[in-house]
């Protein structure tokens, strides 16, 4: 008879090594970006990433494109301001600590209801489905005032209830600490979900629903348990945002936020899950800093979309991993003249598109200060043959500089592909 015998796999240091340097990363942020605005990004970062992560949930992980997961996250934070003021009314006895998790059980309790009906279809269908019901709940946040608070919100008040160790969560930096536990925590059971055989099931799922209905599997019972957990955590979010703000407005669950979240999470890199993340911080230095420096940050950001799809479509994450591949073989420090051309190149047609832009923008938007606008240090008369002249010239002359440099790199990087398989082939045969 045969004796059952237990195996133990390795420690994997890898693993341990990233997990123990993101917390690390966590703890020490707000220490070394003190200022109140730092911080209070630092936050809105920590929220971004949970909620970019649950929809990473369905269009990586289950190949699902989702218009409305604004929906999830936004009735996770009107479910949390109402928790809050509750507590705060004395009527519900509960942590403010725990105040997200009750956005998260929200959210899901929607989520069971609409995501039957959403996840009956898939690909082309279940996204116009998503889009459908985003339009219907956004609708609705106008039409019923009295849970959603019309056009001026509902507000809130965080430092309520009971204060452990003095906790009161009104300092930005305690609140931080709040959001960076959940981000942690959140953060390891969406990476644990993958790792589960219903995160390898949705895998398949995304890559052949056919074979997996042949082999006995519901799809729609896969992406409908897949579409509940992700409504959980994006609730957490929502939660978390409503204590950061401690303000909700219908804006939480309109079509923009929806559209946020699918942007930036593919050009983080929707088929890595630390693409995600990537994302999440580029949305809030995007919405928060960029926005500040430029009228036109919504175009510059439409066309940096424009080229990630056409050029690198995995992705920041997958030039990453690429890049990582290279390095490993030794190969990287043969492409650094190629990325440097590219670089000079590309400030260069930056510096020419963008001034064009500008001048436009400030054109038809500040008429009133006339011709006349700063740009870099200097003054450019937007009105002006030469300016436009200059723009163009440089423009055209950036164009042709970067075509000649990507054409070297493609050349240099298929050189490289091919001493990779090479050496690949080479230590096989050992």
């Amino acid at each position: 008879m045969h004796q059952p015998y237990y195996e133990f796999k390795p420690i994997n240091v890898g693993r341990i090594l990233v997990w123990s340097l993101f917390a690390l990363l966590l703890v020490v942020a707000p220490m070394v970006f003190t200022s109140s605005l730092s911080r209070t990004l630092l936050s809105q970062m920590g929220i971004a990433i949970i909620v970019c992560l649950s929809y990473n949930m369905l269009l990586g992980q289950g190949g699902m494109l989702s218009f409305g997961h604004a929906v999830y996250s936004g009735m996770g934070s009107f479910l949390a301001i109402h928790t809050l003021n509750l507590v705060s009314n004395g009527a519900f006895a509960l942590p403010v600590s725990l105040i997200p998790l009750a956005g998260g059980v929200g959210a899901m309790l929607v989520a069971v209801v609409l995501g039957w009906v959403t996840t009956k279809k898939a690909a082309t269908p279940f996204a116009m489905i998503t889009l459908g019901v985003g339009e219907l709940v956004w609708a609705m946040s106008l039409m019923f005032p009295e849970f959603f608070g019309g056009e001026g919100g509902i507000s809130g008040n965080r430092v309520t209830g009971a204060k452990p160790w003095g906790i009161t969560y009104g300092p930005q930096v305690q609140l931080y600490y709040l959001i960076a536990a959940y981000t942690l925590v959140c953060t390891a059971l969406m990476f644990a979900f993958t790792r589960t055989p219903l995160g390898r099931m949705l895998n398949a799922v995304r890559d052949n629903p056919e074979r997996v209905e042949f082999i006995g599997y519901n799809t729609q019972i896969v992406r409908y348990i897949a579409f509940v957990i992700a409504a959980f955590f994006a609730g957490i979010s929502g939660g978390l945002a409503a204590l950061n703000f401690e303000i909700v407005t219908s804006e939480v669950v309109s079509a923009y936020r929806s559209g946020a979240y699918l942007l930036f999470t593919f050009l983080g890199g929707a088929t890595f899950f630390f693409g995600p993340i990537i994302g999440a911080v580029l949305l809030v230095l995007a919405g928060v800093l960029l926005s500040e420096f430029t009228q036109a940050w919504l175009l510059y950001l439409g066309l940096v979309f424009l080229f990630m799809v056409m050029y690198a479509p995995g992705g920041i994450a997958s030039l990453i991993m690429m890049n990582l591949r290279v390095a490993s073989f030794g190969y990287l420090r043969r492409l650094w003249v190629s990325y440097l051309g590219l670089a000079v190149t590309g400030l260069v047609v930056l510096l020419g598109g963008g001034t064009m832009i500008e001048m436009v923008y400030h054109l038809q938007l500040n008429q009133a200060l006339g011709p006349q606008m700063p740009f870099l240090g200097t003054t450019l008369n937007a009105a002006g043959a030469p300016a436009w002249f200059g723009a163009a010239f440089v423009l055209l002359t950036g164009v042709g500089l970067f075509e000649l440099c990507r054409r070297q790199f493609v050349e240099d990087w298929g050189t490289i592909q091919e001493d990779i398989e090479k050496e690949i082939k080479r230590r096989e045969a050992l």
